[in-house]
């Protein structure tokens, strides 16, 4: 089996903030079949500092059903190292969400490139909070022009 591209997202949330509005987002992406989500863990962090990691086959069955339609795959590659990493990052009272995401979009357009004899001379991914604090400074510089 052929992979794209995996990105590893570790994504925190305040617990009295949770109300799934990035679950809506991220199937519209699988269903799409732009992303494979090929791991998901489930950190929380408790007001006194410890914390608790939940894969998918341990979530209680309510919780399950609402990550079941992203067909999330076990992949084991997130390993307990990550998961004290992240949680010693985290904030107390919070809960992350660590995920792998397969970019599948990736393997057709990267079989392009081998077909016409191209290949991968730099990657980079710039966050988007500095793509939209770089183009907010553009526009506020062209105004000023003005």
């Amino acid at each position: 089996m052929t992979y794209g591209p995996i990105d590893f997202l570790a994504l925190e949330f305040k617990n009295e903030q949770l109300k799934g509005e990035i679950l809506p987002a991220l199937l519209e992406l699988v269903q799409n079949k732009i992303v494979r989500v090929i791991d998901l863990i489930i950190i929380q962090k408790y007001e006194d500092g410890h914390h608790e990691a939940l894969e998918m086959e341990q979530l209680a069955p309510d919780l399950l059903s609402v990550f079941d339609p992203l067909k999330v795959e076990i992949s084991g590659i997130i390993q307990v190292e990550d998961i004290a990493d992240i949680a010693d990052a985290m904030e107390n009272n919070t809960t992350a969400a660590v995920l792998l995401v397969e970019n599948l979009w990736v393997i057709k357009f990267g079989e392009a490139v081998l077909r016409a004899n191209g290949r991968l001379l730099m990657h980079d991914r710039i966050p988007f909070e500095v793509v939209n604090e770089t183009l907010e400074l553009f526009t506020q510089a062209e105004t000023s022009d003005v």
